[in-house]
C-alpha cells in the first residue's frame, strides 16, 4: 500500500484538478472558489478570517479579493468605523458564482465518495479531520519552537 502522504497528496491534486477546471469555466482563478464558498456559507467576513479559513496567506489574500473587486465579485468595506479590518461580502454576480461553485463542490464531493457508503464517508471525513487538527497543532508547535 502506498503512503499516507502520498494517498493524501493523489486524492487532493485529482479532487482539486476537477474543481480548478470547472471554476476556471466560471471565470475563476485558483484560490478563488474557497473564498467564495467561505463568504456563501459564512457571510460577511473580515480578511484575516477568510484567509485563515481558506489556508491562504494574507499577502495572498490581498491580490485576490483584489482581483475578485475588480471582476465585481466582491465588495470590501469598513464595518463600525474599523479602519483596521476590512470586510468583505459577496455582490450579487459573487452570490452567483459562489452558488454554482458550490453545485461544483457538491457534485465532486459525491463522485469522490461514490465507491464508499455513507458511514465510510462519515468516518473518512471524522479520519482527515482528526489528521488535519494534527498537522495544525504541530505546525503550531513547530512555529514556536
Amino acid at each position: 500500500m502506498e503512503s499516507l502522504h502520498y494517498l493524501l497528496m493523489k486524492a487532493h491534486t485529482e479532487l482539486n484538478r476537477r474543481i480548478i477546471a470547472s471554476a476556471a469555466d466560471l471565470g475563476l482563478t485558483s484560490g478563488q472558489p474557497k473564498i467564495l464558498d467561505t463568504l456563501l456559507h459564512f457571510g460577511d467576513c473580515n480578511q484575516k478570517t477568510i484567509a485563515g479559513y481558506c489556508e491562504i496567506e494574507p499577502a495572498t489574500m490581498g491580490s485576490l479579493l483584489l482581483r475578485m473587486e475588480k471582476a465585481g465579485l466582491i465588495r470590501r468595506y469598513q464595518k463600525d468605523g474599523n479602519r483596521r479590518s476590512l470586510y468583505v461580502t459577496l455582490t450579487d454576480e459573487g452570490r452567483a458564482a459562489a452558488t454554482e461553485m458550490d453545485a461544483i463542490f457538491k457534485q465532486e464531493d459525491a463522485r469522490a465518495a461514490q465507491a464508499l457508503t455513507e458511514a465510510e464517508t462519515r468516518q473518512l471525513k471524522d479520519l482527515l479531520a482528526k489528521v488535519g487538527d494534527t498537522l495544525g497543532r504541530d505546525a503550531g508547535q513547530d512555529g514556536a519552537q
